[in-house]
Formats: structure tokens, sequence, C-alpha cells
């Protein structure tokens, strides 16, 4: 079998893929069929904070298999309240819905504001999200993703949405109306060139969405579940959303997704009002409930946190030795950009000939979402290919 002939003659090229094609995942390394290991600095396209196989995730994926791997959500299944208890333990006081996806989270967020919209006047329907933002693939997100580029081949998109920039509270003061439902927004943008907005801003805007009247949903799928050396990125500005979207993280790779939404919320929704088949199994609860307890009983919030450090020392050597180049740094625990002065693509394509993994989003930033467990030795392994490959840019 021709693993490479056979894409292209059975699957959707709905992705741009590049070789090689990866049997085995350890940590923050990667093994091809041909047993080559690459370093990834972005393990599980967000997914890896614990690496890739993490060995208490794996056990408990493994006992749950032996046991029971699905049980459709009309039973009750008693893995669901442990893990949601942990969940609420690390956030905020509410409820949950299990789904499978980021995308399912952030469309199950925006049912749940609807619907608690429709309690509070009929006219109260619209969501307000920032350019730049990244939110899914599916209608409603694709929808609230403010990218032009993503949304064109599919328009007319879902109507109600309206698009204010990042990190600006005079633009949402001056759009936010009584129709508007919620504000949806990423705490740290992650696709959007790992933009991080001021405290003051998310202080006024949870204060701004409270005095006119709607609902604050932080799109915590990339930056939620430790990334950014707290639990979830809101904690950083020390607010509190009315809903949250979590996937990524929470299942080191196995597909959970979770709305996360205050109690007076959550209650107004009723049997019937939304569903998944797949929602929290017992398989994709285990392997959550074992990345949670691992994350809080090998201390990698304060890992995650120590990371930014590490990568802010790397990332100013490049800026002083590449002034023309590197135009600026930022980040937050372990979600880490690196600007470029000049489009990256060629730049993640060397490191990737040098067999070390990372991404190039919004044309001229080098991403960063590694595990916390990555090590001294391999952070100067990978800057070193890094150097080597800005070097030639």
């Amino acid at each position: 079998m021709n693993i490479y002939d056979n894409y292209d003659s059975y699957i959707m090229k709905t992705y741009t893929r590049v070789k090689p094609a990866f049997v085995k995942g350890e940590g923050s390394w990667l093994f091809d069929k041909d047993g080559n290991k690459y370093l990834d600095l972005f393990p599980g396209w967000g997914t890896g904070l614990l690496g890739h196989c993490h060995p208490k995730v794996v056990k408990a994926i493994k006992d749950q298999a032996e046991k029971l791997i699905h049980l459709p959500n009309n039973y009750y299944n008693e893995l669901q309240p442990e893990l949601a208890e942990l969940v609420i333990k690390h956030s905020f006081p509410g409820k949950i819905f299990f789904c499978n996806s980021g995308a399912e989270a952030i469309e199950g967020s925006m049912k749940v504001a609807r619907n608690w919209g429709k309690n509070q006047a009929k006219t109260k329907y619209k969501f307000i999200t920032t350019t730049n933002s990244f939110h899914g693939r599916t209608f409603g997100a694709l929808t609230a993703t403010a990218q032009e580029k993503y949304q064109a081949p599919f328009t007319p998109l879902v109507p109600g949405f309206t698009y204010v920039p990042y990190n600006d509270i005079t633009a949402m003061e001056q759009t936010i109306d009584d129709e508007t439902v919620a504000v949806i927004l990423e705490p740290v943008q992650g696709e959007g060139g790992v933009n991080i907005p001021t405290k003051e801003y998310m202080t006024k805007l949870r204060q701004l969405c409270t005095d006119r009247g709607c609902l604050l949903i932080c799109d915590e799928v990339q930056t939620g579940v430790g990334r950014t050396g707290t639990w979830f990125g809101y904690q950083n500005f020390d607010i509190t959303p009315d809903i949250m979207a979590v996937a990524k993280i929470a299942g080191s790779g196995a597909p959970i997704g979770m709305i996360v939404a205050k109690p007076e919320i959550a209650d107004l929704m009723q049997p019937g009002y939304h569903g998944s088949t797949y929602g929290g199994n017992p398989l994709v609860c285990a392997a959550s409930i074992a990345t949670f307890k691992t994350i809080e009983e090998d201390c990698l919030l304060g890992k995650a946190k120590d990371l930014k450090t590490k990568f802010d020392e790397k990332a100013q050597a490049l800026k002083a030795k590449y002034p023309d180049k590197v135009k600026e740094y930022r980040g937050l625990g372990a979600i880490y950009g690196i600007e470029l002065t000049k489009p990256g693509a060629s730049i993640s394509a060397y490191c990737l000939e040098n067999k070390v993994l990372c991404n190039c989003t919004h044309n001229v930033v080098l991403r960063f979402l590694p595990s916390a467990l990555l090590t001294d030795e391999e952070l100067t392994l990978a800057f070193k290919v890094i150097d080597e490959a800005i070097e030639k840019l």
C-alpha cells in the first residue's frame, strides 16, 4: 500500500498535507514509518500539553476500553459527573454539555446563548466576534470566525454576526445593542497570530457585557486546560465568562468538547434542545479525567508558565541577532508566537526538513503550542534549527 497515493485516491483534499507519515508519538517526539524522529513543538495541533501518548492517559484509555467504550446519553454515565466536577472545580460554578470538538463546543455555546436570549427578550439574537479570530469550520463557527479567507467559499453565511477589532473596547461599545445576545472572544487569539489582549480591555469587556445585558462567551478551545499557565485563559485577566467552550487539551487527543455555562443559563436548556451521539462517552471521559488529574498532580500549570520565560530568552536572542527579520515575540504560558517581517512558511518548511515541527500562522507568525513537559535540551535543539531557518530567510 502506498499511503500517499491512497490519500490522493480516496481522501478529500481539505488539508495541505506534508510528508512524512507518522506512526508513533512519545512525549515531545514523533516517529515516522521509517524510524526517523521529529521534535514536535505543536503536538496534536494544540491538544498535547502532556505531549504524545502520556502514560497516565494511555492507561486510562486502555482500562476503560476493556470495560465500556460507548454509552448513549439517555443513560447515566458515571464518568461524566466526575469529569464535570473536575472542570467546574477549576473554572466557575456552572453545568456542562459534552460534545466532540471545539467547533461543536462553539456551535453549542451559541445555541445555549440564543436560548437564554429568547428568555430575556425576543429580539436578542446577534453575536459579536473579533477580526482575526478563529472559532471553527462548521457553519456557525465559521461565521463567527472573522476571516474572509475561510468564509469566502461558503457564503452566504449565518445571519446575525458583526465583527469588531480585537482589543478595541471603543469599537465594542459602539457595536453592542439591544439585539446583542453575546460577545464571543478568545482570551488569546491563536490562529490569528498569538494576540494577547490587555487586562484593562478584558475587565472593561466583562463589565460592558454585564451592563448591556448580553453574555460573554470565552472560546477556550486553544487556551483552556492549562495552556496559558492557568487552568483557563480567562483567569489571567481576573474575569469570569458566562459560557465557555473547551476542547483540545481536555482529551489529550481524544475527541472531546465541552460547553460550560453558568447555572441560570444552563438550566434553561431542556430535553431535546441539544444532543450528541458520542459526546462525553466513557472512553473520552476517562482520557479527560486522566488529563486533568495529571496536570494537577504533576504541577504542570507552573511548568507551562515557566515555558514562557524560556521562550522569551530564546526569542529575544533571535530578535537581537536578526533585527531585520524578527519583528516581535509574545506569549502566555505554553502558547507562543514569533512574528517575522517576512512570510514564514519557508522557515516552518526548513524546520520540518530538519526534523523540528512548528506552525506558521497568519503568514508571518511562527506559532508554538508545546508540551509543558518539554525539556531545556529539547528547547535548545529546536531553537538551533529555528535560528538556522531564520538565517536563511
